[in-house]
């Protein structure tokens, strides 16, 4: 029997149910269960589960067949605990290193408890943390054992589920399930604290709470909030029925009160429509269960329950505002006007704005007004076939205009004809940042396709990289994500990522990258036309050198001696050097092109055309890394920075670990080591086969050729993405380069 059982209910939250996982696991005390309960949840949370169980023994996958809420989820876990103690942790929110080896070694030390608080503190979307309310409180008791009613200041704890170790057989025998509904855990807790004969704190931060900007139950406004009154109403009841706790009727019907009250003022819980309502429903239950004798706090709190002994909702609102007021002190409130949104009424004219959407208008931009290129392009191209009617408009920089190929309409920002297509146009499609000066009008719909799967840290995330954040706005970029509706993906771990670090309401759409569907339609001559368009000699093996950008670099350097590993590599091989976007072009690649010792490819303007013609990829930690391994070619990581890189910019896993299914094929990390891959022929290896192979699986789930059709179903003609995804077995990639 494990000392603790940690029951852990699962619900929407793949983007951070890895590092919930990962923080128990990762405990140095090892004798635990963990009980992930999958709530019937609809995105990958389930398989996730099913994954660490299948690599912890330590871990028990329930999957529920239907959705029954939290609550429930919490009584379906604790029915198959078996440890000493039961802790319910969300699945959101993540423990702190060491906390169990401190639960377990204050247990050893005082004997059993019924219930051992800890601390907690919270981590919000933007980074910013602090500690909680009851530090104080956790500082007071130190070591002492106690009954709540001997201390009763202790029911001010944060009364939750998941800050507390309950005694597992005191938790059984009191007979408390969760209840379903919102608001479900206080109750339980306030019950349990009031029955427990020894309770213990542990005066350490145990939790890290997440405060997520979108998807909590607690900030999605609704009636659900309303079931605060009848789990109130549940605990009441249980005091009723216990005669002996008659003396913790006037403390938890005050905490109750101030809870309802604490609810009604904040509009993520309940909407304004709905407030003179819920006030009415908060005078019933503090008419039917005021304790005689009961005495009024002092304060706000004691004046708005006069207002609601007097079911005057009038007075509440009067005390409310003159609270505001108060906090508020001089400063005038302006309305929350967005900056996107401000600067672009002084762009669009009021005649433009008030002219009907036209539903057959798309408005395409590619990294950010750039020329047509990437996800978006295969998108426009997919749908001039499925949806003719839709019209298509890319925006593109007036320095680039010219360069538009020929038959694709454009507008150049600033323009009578921009502000025109961008206030009218319902569709918009991006791999970036979409204009600052378009307001999203009601009815448009924004569909964000991404340029690559993260390895590095992308979003929020980079808050806590500052060097590779400079000049990131993160109030644009938050501004930039509320005008998402579609969100397309290419594998599970990008899904899984984007969730986390863009918080936002839209949708992802995980269909594969449209840009990758040419690596399963090319035929053996495109290929070859291609290669010999880039002037590669036939009998010649193409190797792709395509290194990501570096922030800390002020310009381009490559990792080795392109010259050196030229000649080293000899006349069978050439190199194709594709230097990032972002960096500037760079005199040095530039002589050895013209010497040809390397062939220049900077400039060309469809990076999948490059992939198609080379044998194999030599990356660092590019994205295209991802793209190329669709192709099931070899692929040699060179990895002579990745400390650096790793501490710089932040990555989400491993790479160069050598594990199936993270690192994609040989991992160099000098020069020598390079040179040597490629004459060993370690490059296209059966050890490096396989790591290809697994890292396909984990990554290329859904490119099959047809993820541009999926997107354009979903996205213009309202339709479920289609066709199905091809099985991985099933694919035909575009035929390998003929060396012959």
């Amino acid at each position: 029997m494990p000392r603790f059982s940690v029951v852990i209910p699962v619900f929407k939250v793949q983007g951070y149910l890895h590092e919930c996982l990962d923080s128990v696991l990762g405990q140095s005390f090892r004798d635990i269960e963990v009980i992930a309960v999958d709530d019937c949840s609809p995105d990958s949370c389930g398989e996730i589960i099913d994954e660490y169980a299948a690599r912890d023994a330590r871990v028990q996958a329930v999957h529920l067949p239907q959705n029954v809420g939290l609550g429930r989820a919490r009584n379906a876990g604790l029915q198959r605990a078996t440890g000493d103690y039961v802790l319910f942790l969300d699945s959101d929110d993540s423990y702190t290193p060491g906390l169990l080896q401190a639960l377990a070694t204050r247990l050893d030390a005082v004997g059993d408890l019924d219930i051992l608080v800890f601390d907690h503190i919270r981590t919000f979307w933007h980074g910013r943390g602090g500690p909680s309310q009851s530090t104080e409180l956790f500082e007071r008791a130190g070591t002492d054992v106690f009954r709540l009613q001997d201390r009763p200041e202790y029911v001010h704890l944060f009364l939750v589920a998941w800050n507390k170790a309950f005694r597992r057989e005191f938790f059984l025998e009191q007979g408390f399930q969760y209840a379903p509904g919102l608001y479900e855990d206080a109750p339980v807790t306030q019950m349990a604290m009031v029955t427990a004969e020894r309770i213990g704190c542990l005066n350490r931060v145990g939790v890290e709470y997440r405060q997520r900007r979108h998807g909590a139950i607690t900030k999605t406004p609704g009636r659900k909030h309303f079931d605060i009154f009848e789990q109130y109403e549940g605990l009441f009841a249980f005091l009723d029925e216990r005669p002996e706790l008659a003396w913790s009727k006037p403390m938890l019907f005050e905490r109750a009160i101030h809870h309802m009250l604490f609810s009604l003022k904040r509009s993520e819980r309940v909407r304004p429509a709905d407030r003179k309502d819920y006030f009415a429903r908060t005078a019933d239950f503090y008419a039917a269960h005021i304790p005689a004798g009961f005495t009024l706090p002092g304060g706000t709190m004691g004046v708005h329950m006069r207002a609601l002994a007097k079911r005057s909702f009038r007075a509440y609102q009067a005390t409310e505002f003159a609270a505001r007021v108060k906090r508020a002190g001089p400063r005038k409130v302006l309305g929350a006007t967005s900056r996107v949104g401000r600067h672009a009424t002084t762009r669009l004219s009021t005649f433009q704005r008030r002219r009907p959407l036209d539903p057959n208008l798309a408005v395409y931009t590619s990294y950010e007004n750039l020329l047509p290129s990437c996800n978006p392009a295969a998108v426009f191209e997919k749908a001039k076939e499925l949806a003719p009617h839709v019209r298509g408009v890319w925006v593109v920089r007036q320095e680039l205009a010219g360069q538009v190929p020929a038959g694709i309409d454009h507008v150049v920002p600033g323009s009578r004809r921009y502000a025109e297509v961008t206030a009218r146009a319902t569709y918009f499609v991006s791999n970036a940042a979409f204009p600052d000066d378009i307001a999203k009008r009601p009815g448009q719909v924004h569909l964000q396709t991404h340029h690559g799967t993260p390895l590095k840290r992308m979003g929020m995330d980079q808050q806590a990289y500052p060097a590779a954040a400079q000049g990131m706005d993160f109030g644009r970029l938050l501004e930039q994500v509320n005008r998402w509706d579609l969100s397309v993906s290419s594998n599970r771990h990008s899904t899984e990522q984007w969730e986390r670090v863009y918080p936002g309401r839209f949708e992802p759409l995980d269909v594969g990258y449209p840009r990758n569907d040419r690596f399963f339609t090319s035929t053996a001559e495109d290929v070859a036309a291609i290669r010999d368009r880039l002037g590669i000699a036939p009998g010649r093996t193409a190797l792709l050198y395509a290194p990501t950008h570096r922030e800390h670099h002020k310009e381009w350097t490559p990792t080795f001696d392109l010259e050196r590993v030229a000649k080293a590599l000899g006349d069978d091989f050439v190199l194709l050097v594709r230097t990032h976007r972002l960096d500037r072009p760079n005199p040095q690649l530039s002589d050895l092109a013209a010497q040809g010792s390397v062939i220049d490819v900077s400039g060309h303007p469809s990076v999948e055309d490059l992939c198609l013609a080379a044998d194999a990829l030599i990356a660092d930690y590019s994205s295209l890394i991802f793209d190329y391994a669709g192709l099931d070619r070899p692929i040699v990581i060179d990895a002579s920075d990745w400390k650096v890189y790793n501490a710089v910019r932040g990555v989400t896993f491993d790479l160069v670990s050598g594990r199936p299914g993270e690192t994609p094929g040989t991992v160099t990390t000098t020069e020598d080591e390079l040179i040597d891959a490629f004459r060993s022929g370690r490059w296209s290896g059966a050890e490096a086969t396989a790591l290809r192979g697994a890292f396909r699986e984990r990554f290329c789930p859904y490119d099959d050729g047809h993820a541009a059709e999926r997107v354009v179903r979903r996205f213009f003609l309202g339709e479920d993405p289609a066709p199905a995804i091809v099985p991985p077995a099933r694919r035909t990639p575009a035929p390998k380069p003929s060396r012959g």
